[in-house]
C-alpha cells in the first residue's frame, strides 16, 4: 500500500472517510485510501477563492513556467504514473505510457499558449479592445477512462488563463491524480490548484456551490445535464464533454484487408471505453462480408489479460458497474444480430471481455442506438450513401464521426453532410491539443483544447473608449 494526498489550500492532506481502489484485472483491492467529507470539498473551494486575486495578477510567463515545471515533473515520473494507471484503470501498460506523454503535451501546448488583446478599433474617434480575464474557481470533473489526460488538459488552461483550479477525479480511478497533488504542491502557491477525491457522491457540491465560476466537466450525457440543472442556480460556465455514439461509413471502393486495422484500433482501444471510439460502423453491402471478417480475424487475435503482463493488448473493463452493463449490451447484440467474433466473458477474477463483432444488426436495438462503452462493435449494411448518413445522423449524440474511402473528394462530401464535432476522413479517433474538439446535439456544450478551449476559461471584457475629454 502506498499513500495518497488530497491537495487543499497546499497542504498534502488525508480525508475523512475511507475508500477502497481496485484493480479490475484482479477485482482485488490494491489500494486504500481516503476521500474528502463535505467540509473538506468547502475548504478546497476556501482555497481557491482565497488565491485567486493573486493568481489572476502573476504575469502570463509565470504561469507559463508553472505549468512547464508540471510537465517535466510528470515525464520524469512516467514509468510510477504509467504503472499505478493500469493498476488502477486496467489499460495496457503502453497505453498507460502514452496517456502521461499525452498529459504532458497539452499541458506543454497550454504553457506556451497566450491571451492576447484584440483591437476592434483604433482611429481618431475611438479604441475599442477585448480583453480576456479569468473567471474565478474553476473545478475539473473528470472521467475514469483517461483520468490523468483529462485532468491534465483541463488544468493547465484554467491556470494559464488565471484562474484557481479544483480537480476531482473519479472514485474508481484516483491514484494517478492525487499522485499528481505531491508535484503541484511543491510547484504552484497554496490554493492555486486543489485536488480532491469524493466516492462519486459530492460532485454536486461543486455544480451548486456560489463560489465556483465554472465546471468543466467530462464524463455520461446524463450526470451532463444534472450538472447542467444544478449549475442554473447560479449561471455558472460550462464545459461538456459528454457521451457519443461515433457511426463510422465505409464507402464500397476500399481493400477490407487493408482498412480492418485501422478501424478495429480506433473501435477497440482502452477495450472500447473512450468516448470518441468508432460504436457504430455502417458498411457497403458489397464489401459488408469481406471487412466483416477482417474485423473479425482481429478481434479472435486479440490477447485479452491483465495490463501489466507483457504482450497484452485488451485489459479489462474497467468497474463492475460498468461491466454488468456492458454484459446487458452483449445480451442484446446476440438477440438481435449474429456474433461473428468475441461474445465471451472470460472466466475467472477481472472484469474480462473479448473484442465483439456482431454483424446482421441494425438501428432500433440498444446496441447500435444507445452507446455500450465497452468492447463491442455492431456492423451495420447499407446500400445508399443517403441512407448510410440518415441512419448515422439518426442519433441523439454527435460526438465524432468518419467516412472511409479511396476517393477523398467523395468522402469529404459526405463528411460534411455529418452532423457531429469532428467528422475524420480515413481515420477515426485522431486528436490532439492543437485541434479543437467539442460535441453536438446531446454529445456536450463548449469546446476543449487549442486556443478555443484555452477561450471557454476566460470571461470576454470590451474596453470601449471615445477619444473625447470633457
Amino acid at each position: 500500500m502506498q499513500s495518497f494526498s488530497m491537495l487543499i489550500n497546499g497542504d498534502l492532506v488525508q480525508g475523512n472517510r475511507p475508500l477502497d481502489i481496485i484493480n479490475p484485472a484482479t477485482e482485488e483491492v490494491f489500494q486504500r485510501i481516503t476521500c474528502a467529507d463535505e467540509s473538506q470539498f468547502e475548504q478546497a473551494i476556501g482555497a481557491a477563492k482565497a488565491a485567486f486575486p493573486q493568481w489572476q495578477t502573476v504575469d502570463m510567463q509565470n504561469r507559463r513556467d508553472s505549468l512547464n515545471k508540471l510537465a517535466d515533473a510528470l515525464e520524469e515520473q512516467t514509468n510510477v504514473f504509467a504503472e499505478l494507471l493500469t493498476q488502477e484503470q486496467g489499460k495496457p501498460l503502453a497505453e498507460s505510457i502514452a496517456e502521461v506523454g499525452f498529459s504532458c503535451a497539452f499541458i506543454r501546448y497550454f504553457a506556451q499558449s497566450e491571451l492576447p488583446i484584440e483591437t476592434y478599433q483604433d482611429d481618431e474617434t475611438a479604441k475599442i479592445e477585448l480583453h480576456r480575464k479569468p473567471l474565478g474557481v474553476v473545478a475539473g470533473v473528470v472521467p475514469w477512462n483517461f483520468p490523468l489526460m483529462i485532468g491534465s488538459f483541463k488544468l493547465a488552461p484554467a491556470v494559464l488563463a488565471g484562474n484557481t483550479f479544483i480537480l476531482k477525479p473519479p472514485a474508481t480511478t484516483p491514484l494517478c491524480v492525487l499522485k499528481l497533488s505531491e508535484i503541484c504542491q511543491q510547484i504552484f502557491p497554496k490554493g492555486v490548484v486543489n485536488i480532491i477525491t469524493d466516492n462519486n457522491d459530492l460532485g454536486h457540491i461543486l455544480s451548486t456551490h456560489p463560489d465556483v465560476a465554472k465546471v468543466a466537466f467530462t464524463g455520461s450525457t446524463p450526470v451532463g445535464k444534472k450538472i447542467m440543472s444544478a449549475a442554473a442556480t447560479t449561471l455558472k460556465r460550462l464545459t461538456l464533454e459528454l457521451g457519443g455514439n461515433d457511426a463510422g461509413i465505409v464507402l464500397p471502393d476500399v481493400d477490407p484487408k487493408k482498412i480492418a486495422p485501422a478501424i478495429f484500433a480506433t473501435a477497440f482501444m482502452n477495450c472500447g471505453q473512450v468516448c470518441i471510439a468508432l460504436k457504430r460502423l455502417y458498411v457497403h453491402e458489397d464489401i459488408y462480408d469481406d471487412l466483416v471478417h477482417e474485423l473479425s480475424e482481429l478481434a479472435n487475435n486479440a490477447i485479452v489479460g491483465n495490463g501489466l503482463h507483457e504482450g497484452v493488448t485488451f485489459g479489462p473493463i474497467q468497474n463492475k458497474a460498468q461491466f454488468i452493463k456492458v454484459q446487458e449490451y452483449l445480451a442484446d447484440a446476440k438477440e438481435n444480430g449474429v456474433i461473428s467474433a468475441g461474445g465471451e466473458v472470460l472466466d475467472g477474477p477481472g472484469f474480462f471481455m473479448r473484442p465483439t463483432i456482431v454483424r446482421d444488426v441494425t438501428d432500433g436495438c440498444k446496441v447500435v442506438d444507445e452507446e455500450p462503452f465497452g468492447p463491442i462493435l455492431p456492423v451495420i449494411k447499407y446500400k445508399t450513401i443517403d441512407e448510410a448518413v440518415e441512419r448515422a445522423n439518426n442519433s441523439v449524440f454527435g460526438l465524432g464521426g468518419s467516412v472511409w474511402s479511396n476517393d477523398l473528394d467523395k468522402a469529404y462530401d459526405v463528411a460534411k453532410r455529418l452532423e457531429c464535432g469532428t467528422t475524420w476522413i480515413n481515420q477515426h479517433l485522431a486528436f490532439g491539443p492543437t485541434v479543437p474538439f467539442g460535441g453536438a446535439k446531446e454529445s456536450g456544450i463548449g469546446v476543449e483544447f487549442a486556443q478555443e478551449g484555452l477561450l471557454e476559461y476566460t470571461q470576454v471584457h470590451v474596453i470601449n473608449m471615445a477619444k473625447q475629454t470633457f
